[in-house]
């Protein structure tokens, strides 16, 4: 199995920027794969909608550094990991400006880019980029298509309901061929229809260790796999195809071993071949997270 990491992006490691390169070279020497960025605007004091099914949003998420420079950094201080987005949140951004930026990102890493997109969850982040969070999946299939054309075609030209590129040369294109991966994040039955019409794969989220009373994430993700891999052929895709990258979201009490424990079940009992996981609530600082990289591959890479 592949294993990473997400980068020092937010909570107190987003307050030592200059650490994010020091943390990416000594992952990828450390033996991490992938290194990921997510996407956060911004935090609401009095939420409409709170993170991950609860009514509060995370005091980490209070500090947050732009996704494309970390990514940015991570590729000039690496030389082989993937670098991932998981994700970003793709209606917010115009698709020209979207794509020029994941272009960059993968030229910097000479291909070595995985695209995670989504449509976030909270309503301020969407009211302060003056966008209708309604139109969130809409806007997303339009970006999707916009991204296409902006990788595939010279000169670009992409006319929708809510956004436009006119003709136009675009020289650079990604060092992906014919581009880089596209992922969507996704949980509601039309975001699941979309991904198995549209992506290369999907992401799935495991928080571990489940609370008392919920069900086992590890054990119910080779059923969710399963399912997916059956839309994928129903619309006529090749299912062998099509890929999954597991997301693991350690809760702040979880320990190496309930990490490394998820990762060695996601993939015998799930068939997950890359994982990625997100140390937000137990790195308090770079050199405790890159402590947590080295125990958490040791421990995986020993069962």
């Amino acid at each position: 199995m592949r294993i990473g990491f997400a980068l020092p992006q937010f909570g107190p490691l987003a307050h030592h920027p200059e650490d994010i390169a020091r943390f990416a070279h000594r992952a990828e020497e450390l033996g991490a794969d992938s290194l990921w960025v997510g996407d956060r605007l911004l935090a609401p004091v009095d939420p409409i909608v709170g993170y991950a099914g609860t009514d509060v949003i995370p005091p980490e998420f209070r500090a947050s550094l732009d996704p494309f420079t970390v990514l940015a950094a991570a590729a000039t201080a690496t030389e082989r990991v993937q670098l991932g987005t998981n994700v970003i949140n793709a209606p917010w951004y115009p698709p020209a400006v979207l794509a020029r930026s994941l272009t960059t990102v993968d030229l910097l890493s000479a291909g070595r880019l995985l695209v995670g997109l989504g449509t976030g969850w909270s309503p301020e982040e969407y009211e302060a980029v003056d966008i209708p969070m309604a139109e969130r999946g809409r806007r997303l299939d339009e970006c999707l298509d916009a991204l296409d054309a902006w990788w595939t075609r010279n000169p670009v030209e992409y006319r929708g309901d809510h956004w436009t590129v006119p003709a136009s040369h675009i020289d650079l294109k990604p060092a992906s061929r014919p581009h880089p991966p596209v992922y969507l994040a996704a949980f509601a039955p039309a975001a699941m229809r979309r991904v198995a019409r549209r992506a290369d794969g999907w992401l799935p989220v495991a928080i571990v260790p489940a609370a008392p009373g919920d069900p086992d994430p590890i054990a119910a993700l080779a059923g969710q796999l399963a399912g997916v891999r059956e839309a994928v052929e129903r619309e006529g895709r090749d299912r062998a195809a099509f890929d999954a990258i597991l997301r693991i979201n350690p809760n702040a009490d979880a320990s190496v071993d309930d990490i490394a424990t998820a990762l060695v079940r996601a993939e015998r009992e799930a068939g997950v071949q890359h994982a990625f996981v997100d140390l937000i609530y137990l790195g308090k600082n770079t050199d405790q997270a890159l402590d947590l990289v080295q125990r958490v591959l040791e421990r995986a890479r020993a069962s």
